[in-house]
């Protein structure tokens, strides 16, 4: 079940295809691939609940034969594993008791069994010892969580790992760490802070059960555009040897990275376009991709205004390669939404730019704290009079 360096666990890879199966986006002649593909992973790890699941949804049909024989033979292979815990409790040491309750553990996340993998996982738990194979249950935990998109199990998952850390831990692990939570944020929508659990693990990145190295680098980049300003964006990502080696080998994101660092707007929207698709069909981005389009729209017209005072819609609409039309449209929603600070003199056909003034913001923020602290003491002070 560990997957060897530099390959998926099989469980996420079988989650992603599970994710496309049930995608409107996808071609019919792609779902009958994915069909085979999936029956022929059910069949051969014997994922009887899986199976039961995928035909009742109908995405899969209904062999009661082979359904039973799946079953008969998960019987048979627990029976054997519990002679094996049973064997290494009377004869053997704490070491094969625990690696024997570990085999049971990996066998039920290998048929798909979330309850008695999690309820194995414990029991294999109490019987370890060691930081660091405390810390490789929870990885396996951890993966369970994200093949089921099961939040809150990959959250206290995530919490009780810091926890273990503090008791102590390897580097390797740590590192490994920063990457679950980083897609743990990303998938919630704290694209923020997945930017920055990612580009921390850039040189270091071992998390291949996961995802490949590829795709670490495309999570990267995306959540490092909405979420660093520029001057980061240039150091941490756009000269990052590490991103260089690698960003050529995903279709778009050069052009949607560099474009938007050079200003070439044109190109940033053509890319952009490009790169939907891959944000679509992804199983993590995918719920937020409505967001993610408008964050990063926000961003590049946040950046285009930034050099002016004002400007004319046309000049803007040009620099785009959109119709001014479709300027003033969207503009006038991020406007209204507190996304830009400008306004439309739609008369002139001149957008003026009105940045707030951060001192002034930092008055107002100081005369609301103080406003509360008065009434805070005026609320003390009748409670002491009386």
């Amino acid at each position: 079940m560990e997957g060897e360096e530099g390959s998926q666990q099989p469980q996420l890879v079988l989650a992603h295809k599970l994710f496309l199966l049930t995608h409107p986006d996808v071609e019919d002649i792609d779902k009958v691939r994915l069909r085979d593909e999936i029956y022929a992973v059910v069949k051969a790890d014997d994922m009887a609940s899986l199976y039961d699941s995928l035909a009742v949804a109908s995405e899969l049909e209904m062999d009661e034969t082979l359904l039973d024989s799946m079953r008969k033979r998960i019987e048979e292979e627990i029976k054997k594993l519990d002679d094996k815990i049973a064997d290494a409790e009377e004869n053997l040491g704490e070491s094969e008791v625990r690696e024997a309750h570990l085999a049971k553990s990996l066998y039920f996340i290998r048929i798909g069994d979330k309850e008695k993998a999690l309820e194995q996982l414990k029991v294999t738990e109490s019987k370890t010892v060691a930081v660091g194979q405390k810390m490789d249950l929870v990885f396996y935990t951890l993966q369970i969580g994200f093949f089921h998109m099961d939040f809150d199990l990959i959250s206290r998952s995530l919490d009780k790992a810091k926890n273990l850390f503090e008791e102590g831990g390897d580097w390797e692990r740590k590192n490994r760490l920063k990457v679950y939570d980083g897609l743990y944020c990303m998938s919630t929508r704290n694209f923020k802070r997945a930017a920055n659990l990612f580009l921390d693990s850039i040189s270091t990145f071992t998390t291949y059960e996961l995802f490949p190295y590829d795709t670490f680098i495309f999570y990267t980049v995306l959540t490092s555009i909405i979420s660093l300003d520029r001057v980061s964006l240039k150091e941490k990502v756009v000269d990052a040897p590490e991103i260089l080696a690698v960003i050529g080998k995903i279709p778009h994101l050069t052009e949607f990275l560099n474009s938007l660092h050079e200003c070439q707007y044109k190109s940033f929207f053509i890319a952009f376009s490009g790169l939907t698709e891959q944000i679509k069909l992804d199983r993590y981005l995918q719920p937020h991709f409505r967001y993610y389009m408008r964050e990063v729209r926000t961003v590049v017209y946040s950046q285009f205004l930034e050099s002016y005072k004002s400007v004319t819609m046309e000049a803007m609409a040009s620099a785009f390669g959109v119709s001014v039309d479709f300027i003033d449209l969207e503009l006038s929603r991020f406007i209204a939404a507190g996304k830009l600070h400008c306004k439309i003199d739609k008369v002139a056909g001149v957008l003026e730019t009105n940045r707030p003034d951060a001192k002034n913001a930092l008055y107002q923020a100081t005369i609301k704290q103080g406003d509360f602290l008065l009434n805070r003491i005026q609320k003390l002070s009748r409670v002491i009079d009386l």
